[in-house]
């Protein structure tokens, strides 16, 4: 069963890595925003201090801990100052990512490691930390951050889907387990479809040009405000995005047909490629050197959406019935 936060957002200590930019410089905003005391993790200190210095401008709490999500020691470190400092963790939020574009054939075994590590690892490494501080203190939220391609593969992002299925099953398994100590401790994973973040180009293209998202995208904002909603109202899954939730339903529905959609033109692999060449730069194995920023360079592909917030932030009769409705409906003209 769902355990309600004791805590409203005004009151939450609220750890989330990858705050640098993108996302966590997002939810780090509106967390901060709404008068939560807001601790930053990521490697590139000099972004986190900015964060900071925006966050402090505006009359919010904010504390810097730069942190190396591969690192377990980092992360504990993170933990214990966020209870030194503040003395609770209500909200801790894993969202540090890395990407790379390319084949399995084109991916060292290097590559594969570091990303599996950043973004599974990590995930596992901050769980892991703050499940000990929650149990203690007797409550507590932690929000993973899986994505669309933890219900589905596309061409030429194998190991980010690798590891977003493993981010997937292992909060499945966190929850199943703090369901079964009966812990007061909230477990959600948050699925988001493309973002127009600063995540692709940071990422690791061996394709020739910049990586861009698979539209339809959506702007980070819509991600943060269905996050801060999580942090109060507990949630089992959350997709961000219709596109997410529809992806997911006819995966379910064949796997087979998604597929052969996808290998239609092999659009999946031709939509990544954007017209832009690659620079080589990327942050795999270290941070960009930059202030960071909430936005990419895809507004022009996003679309507004509403579905998070008529459907995923609604009671559970309505998060139950529309959906199902959907989904029979695909069932029904499959069939016929």
């Amino acid at each position: 069963m769902p355990h309600p936060n004791p805590h409203p957002i005004r009151s939450q200590v609220v750890v989330i890595t990858g705050a640098s930019s993108g996302m966590g410089r997002e939810m780090a905003h509106k967390f901060a925003a709404q008068g939560a005391s807001v601790v930053l993790a990521a490697r590139n200190e000099g972004a986190l201090e900015m964060v900071a210095m925006e966050i402090r401008q505006h009359g919010g709490t904010a504390h810097v801990f730069p942190t190396d999500v591969t690192s377990w020691e980092q992360v504990e470190a993170l933990a214990q100052e966020a209870i030194t400092v503040f003395g609770q963790i209500d909200t801790w939020i894993n969202d540090a990512a890395v990407a790379i574009y390319a084949t399995i054939e084109e991916t060292d075994p290097e590559e594969f490691h570091q990303l599996i590590h950043v973004n599974l690892l990590g995930t596992i490494y901050g769980s892991k930390a703050a499940l000990a501080r929650m149990k203690a203190q007797g409550f507590g939220t932690i929000i993973n951050f899986g994505s669309v391609l933890s219900e589905r593969a596309v061409t030429m992002q194998s190991a980010y889907v690798a590891s977003k299925h493993g981010v997937k099953g292992f909060t499945e398994a966190l929850r199943l387990e703090v369901m079964s100590e009966k812990l007061p401790i909230n477990v959600t994973l948050v699925l988001p479809a493309g973002i127009n973040t600063p995540f692709f180009d940071h990422a690791r293209s061996k394709m020739g040009v910049k990586p861009q998202p698979i539209p339809p995208v959506y702007q980070p904002e819509m991600v943060a405000d269905t996050v801060l909603y999580a942090a109060e109202h507990p949630r089992r899954d959350l997709h961000v995005g219709g596109a997410s939730w529809m992806f997911t339903v006819f995966q379910r529905i064949s796997p087979a047909f998604v597929d052969r959609f996808m290998m239609i033109g092999d659009w999946t692999t031709r939509i990544q490629k954007s017209d832009q060449p690659s620079n080589g730069h990327d942050s795999l194995f270290k941070p960009m050197i930059e202030s960071g920023r909430v936005h990419g360079e895809f507004d022009h592909m996003t679309k507004p959406s509403l579905y998070a917030r008529l459907v995923e932030m609604q009671p559970t009769w309505t998060r139950f019935v529309v959906p199902t409705a959907f989904a029979a409906a695909v069932f029904m003209l499959r069939k016929r």
